[in-house]
């Protein structure tokens, strides 16, 4: 017989840590979502060269957060904790963010 590790957490503390962890998470992501969705708004004219590095900044803004929010999810108490899927936002708003900064 292999010796079995036993969690420590309860099942009940796992939603409530859930939360917590995922509300930080959640303030990472809302100003990406933000930035991507103003870099994708905004359209500059063909001589408005100020203002297309303005949206190309926001787009490299949002890639920026979207990697401060991997870099904590990557961290063991939210590896743990959170599921999968929460990679899946940041990956994606990172994608359109960085096509958006490219075809400006």
């Amino acid at each position: 017989m292999g010796l079995r590790r036993e969690s420590t957490d309860l099942p009940e503390d796992r939603g409530c840590l859930q939360w917590v962890l995922g509300f930080w998470l959640v303030l990472v992501y809302l100003p990406a979502a933000w930035l991507c969705c103003v870099a994708l708004v905004a359209e500059p004219g063909p001589r408005d060269h100020p203002f297309r590095e303005d949206v190309r900044f926001a787009a490299g803004a949002s890639v920026a957060l979207c990697l401060l929010g991997v870099l904590i999810t990557v961290l063991p108490v939210f590896r743990r904790t959170m599921g999968r899927w929460w990679y899946a936002a940041p990956f994606l708003l990172a994608c359109v963010s960085y096509v958006r900064a490219q075809t400006l």
